[in-house]
Formats: structure tokens, sequence, C-alpha cells
């Protein structure tokens, strides 16, 4: 199978990065290390290519109908400008699913999903469409992302427009380095940051005027590597480990996003009526190790489910992870993990927000 290239991939090589498959995309994991990224980006700053994710148009009459009728949180209240946080499910509950709807009106809807997911997604979308236009263009758009504490000093020095009015989970339209674009103030990071939302066409000249002007922060190019080690930190679910078709939003803990009492959407009733038996929790080893995706899980010496995200934290220095285990499991209870074969290890349960920005 031939791997998707970004807009960016030939700058990637030219940088040195190490590539790896991702999605069916050629995405790069690491620059100079992954720890050395990652603290970048808790520190002062770094830049992601993110063009991989996927973009899709919402139009028309029926298009905040749909929406409302698509997702587990509701629009209702979303005024133009606003950005929302939401799964999608199936009708037996399970997340399709996570994604971020942006508002310009009630009448015209931008939906950002995850690389992998951009033709299930859409596919899905187009069957419960309601009369809504949908109209797909991950391939004609680029984004990066400018994560960390100087983020918007950077961005700033390549625009005109005042950053600090941008609130957190707002979008606005303007120039940045003479180039329009779209930018949004959410991350996946853990820290302050930015998307930047281009023509295709467009990303490698804005990826370059932002490196430019990050020098004197210390900018870093980042990669996959730390972007996962940083939303985990964070307390940030990944589709396909922590969230998947087998997974319902109250099992994850994306409870705070499920509006049964406001609106009818598409698995309501599935997740009213299907008993809870399991929550995902954050775990920290206790043991000298590192648990990983698909690590098995015992509680009382029985195997009950398995780890769904893991590493060594680099901020904490510590081991740290998600798990699945039974919902009456209380927090600081112990699980034990099987890091390997004839190797398992105590963890205690704990917040799945690790690390919180000052």
């Amino acid at each position: 199978m031939q791997l998707k290239k970004t807009p960016l991939n030939a700058a990637h090589y030219r940088l040195g990065a190490k590539m790896v498959e991702f999605g069916g995309w050629d995405m790069p994991v690491q620059y100079t290390g992954i720890i050395e990224e990652h603290n970048a980006v808790r520190n002062t700053v770094g830049i992601f290519d993110v063009s991989h994710m996927g973009e899709v148009y919402v139009t028309g009459l029926n298009a905040k109908t749909f929406i409302n009728n698509l997702i587990t949180n509701d629009i209702n209240k979303l005024v133009p400008g606003q950005i929302l946080y939401s799964p999608m499910c199936y009708e037996h509950g399970g997340i399709v699913d996570d994604l971020l709807v942006y508002k310009f009106s009630d009448e015209k809807f931008l939906i950002v999903v995850n690389a992998s997911n951009i033709d299930k997604d859409f596919a899905w979308m187009q069957k419960n469409s309601q009369g809504a236009e949908l109209v797909d263009h991950s391939s004609d758009v680029g984004e990066v992302a400018l994560q960390g504490p100087k983020a918007h000093l950077v961005l700033q020095k390549l625009t005109k427009f005042d950053l600090n009015s941008l609130k957190t989970f707002y979008f606005a339209e303007f120039e940045v380095a003479g180039v329009k674009c779209l930018v949004s103030r959410t991350g996946y990071t853990g820290e302050d940051g930015f998307e930047i939302y281009i023509q295709a066409i467009e990303t490698e000249n804005i990826w370059n005027a932002i490196l430019e002007a990050g020098q004197e922060f210390g900018i870093k190019p980042c990669g996959l590597g730390c972007r996962d080690s940083l939303r985990l930190e964070a307390g940030l679910m990944l589709y396909g480990n922590d969230m998947t078709e087998n997974v319902t939003p109250l099992e994850a803990p994306l409870k705070w996003t499920v509006k049964l009492d406001n609106h009818e959407f598409i698995g309501k009733k599935a997740l009213l009526e299907k008993p809870l038996t399991r929550k995902l929790v954050g775990f920290e080893l206790l043991e000298r190790a590192v648990s990983r995706h698909g690590n098995e899980v015992y509680i009382n010496g029985q195997k009950f489910d398995l780890v769904a995200s893991g590493i060594f934290s680099p901020t904490l220095q510590k081991p740290i992870g998600f798990a699945f285990v039974p919902m009456d499991l209380p927090m600081g209870g112990e699980i034990e993990i099987k890091i390997r074969e004839g190797k398992i290890v105590k963890a205690k349960i704990c917040s799945h927000r690790f690390y919180k920005r000052k």
C-alpha cells in the first residue's frame, strides 16, 4: 500500500525526521528525539504537522440538526467562532470517532476528525446526513499545530491579529505571514497552542515562517512520539487505543460530553440502557517498568481487561497509563499489569489527568 503524504512530507525528510507509517500516512515520529521534543513543548514551544487530520464542511438549513443528531454533545449553546469537542457513536453506543465542531453559523460548520478515520467518518456522516450538505476538504487543507507556553509569542510575530482576544476553544480567520488562515486555540498537548489551517499549497510557507519566528524561543519541530506522550500526560484520549467502536463515552472518562437530557442522538438509547461494568482510569506503576497498549490487567489475580495506553512520563519521571478496570474499583485501588511473560507488576489507580499546566 502506498502511504499518503502531507504537504510537508519533503520538509520532514530535509529536517532528518525519522518517518513511520501512521494511519496510512508517512509521518515523522521524531526529529532530534522524543524527550527533547516533549520538553520543548512543555517548557517553550514546538510545532507539529497535523495536515493528515480530516476536515469536513457541513452547510445548509439542516446543518445544525444533522450535527446534533450525530454527536453526543450539544451544539445549541455554541456561538459563531466557538468550538465543541464530542464523540460520535454508533447505534450500540460504541465510538465512531472523537471530533471537533467549529461553528461559523447555524448553516455552516467545520468538523475535524482523526486522520485514520477520515473515510469511515465521512461515510457515516453521509449515511446520517438528514439533508445537510457535506464536503470532505481533507486533501485540500494543510494544518500545523503550534504548542507550548511560548506559542502565542511566536505566532504574534507573524500576525496583526491580537491573539489575546482569541479564547480557548474559539477560532478566527486572519492573515499569518501574509497568508489567509483559519486559526483555532485548542491543543492536544496540555499546553496553550494554536492550530493553523491553510490551503495545502501554502502549508510549507507557514511552517517555515513559524520555524523562523520561533528561533529566538528555541522552537522544535515535533513528531508523533512526543505528541503521544504529551497528550497522555494531559489525560487526553487517543482513538484506536483508549476509544474504539467497542468503547462507549461513558466507559471512557467522557461523561461530560454526553448530554443525555438535552437532545436525541445516535447511540443515546444504548447509552441509557447498557449496564456499565468497566471504566477507563489512570494508573501509576509501583515498580520499575513501563506498560504498553495491550498489556493484560489483573484484578485479584484474575485477568479483567487491557492497558489502553502506557508510557514513561518525561515530565513526571514515572510510568503512567490508562487501563480499563471494574466500575467499583476506587481511586487508590491496586491492579496488576502483565508487562511480559513472567513479569507482573503492581499499579495504583489515580486520576487520568496526570499533568495540568500552571
